[in-house]
């Protein structure tokens, strides 16, 4: 069992940065995929960003690209998402999520353990 944590969730104007953190209950995360979600009021869970294992590839969904960064930080095991320029549509609870088989894509099932999420919301 993996036990995800995810942090730096907040409040931020229209324009700001934020950048969340996220944890698995593991020696290293550097053996599984992983990737961010996020979920609007009243909308689908979507694919917001996503890394491989050895962290060659990063993937984006389309609203984020430009804006957002996934990475890994190996000296704290967490892999963070720096979120720039945000907007009012970024409003969501970001969710990250582990594969032990190493995806990193946009499939939510192909994703083994999830965190409980954390708020972010962006004012106008």
């Amino acid at each position: 069992q993996v036990q995800v944590a995810e942090s730096g969730g907040g409040l931020v104007q229209a324009g700001g940065s934020l950048r969340l953190s996220c944890a698995p209950s593991t020696r290293t995360s550097r053996r599984y995929g992983m990737g961010w979600f996020r979920q609007a009021p009243g909308k689908e869970r979507e694919f917001v960003a996503g890394i491989t294992s050895d962290s060659a590839n990063t993937y984006y969904a389309e609203p984020v690209k430009g804006r957002f960064m996934i990475s890994r930080d190996d000296a704290k095991n967490t892999v963070d998402l720096q979120m720039n320029s945000l907007k009012p549509e970024d409003t969501a609870v970001y969710y990250c999520a582990v594969s032990l088989r190493g995806y990193s894509g946009s499939m939510p099932d192909q994703y083994n353990y999830w965190g409980q999420g954390t708020h972010v919301t962006v004012s106008s």
